[in-house]
């Protein structure tokens, strides 16, 4: 059973420029922030900067570790902080802060290990864990169950009634 205040576990990884530069092909993000040393020397940097939406993969992969394959992550939020440069470890840590029956409410933080640096934050997440490990229209909709909308059972998942 998931209480208030537990603590997920945190998960910690070192973001090489080899991961960058596979993320920005997943992604098609080539700005040049991310892996040319000559722009980035025009800029005053010195290191690539991490492609921020990398966090938001690093905290979807935190939260659906912990949840396991039967909860459906149905949002996902975060704030950039601070940059993050190539080689730095970063670690993703999530506390529960709600809990209403099958939906679990997040908080969650990305900071760099070498120096505490906060590099996402605010940042949270919604879970909801359905009973078989299959998540319902309304979970992946992010409503309420039909039947606490006060929706016929035999009702779809968009509460319209079907024929029986």
């Amino acid at each position: 059973m998931t209480t208030v205040g537990e603590r997920l576990p945190e998960l910690r990884r070192t973001i090489t420029l080899p991961d960058m530069i596979a993320y920005a092909g997943a992604t098609w993000d080539w700005h040049r922030l991310h892996y040319d040393p000559d722009y980035l020397a025009g800029r005053g940097l010195t290191r690539p900067v991490v492609d921020g939406q990398l966090f938001g993969a690093l905290l979807a992969e935190l939260v659906r570790g912990w949840a396991g394959p039967g909860a459906t992550l149905t949002r996902l939020h975060l704030r950039f902080a601070n940059l993050v440069f190539a080689g730095e470890t970063v670690v993703a840590t999530g506390e529960v802060i709600e809990v209403d029956g099958d939906t679990v409410i997040l908080a969650l933080k990305v900071t760099v290990a070498d120096d505490g640096r906060v590099a996402v934050h605010p940042a949270g997440a919604t879970v909801v864990f359905a009973s078989a490990g299959v998540a319902s229209a309304d979970a992946l909709a992010g409503r309420e169950p039909a039947a606490s909308r006060g929706v016929p059972s035999s009702a779809n998942a968009a509460g319209v009634e079907t024929a029986r």
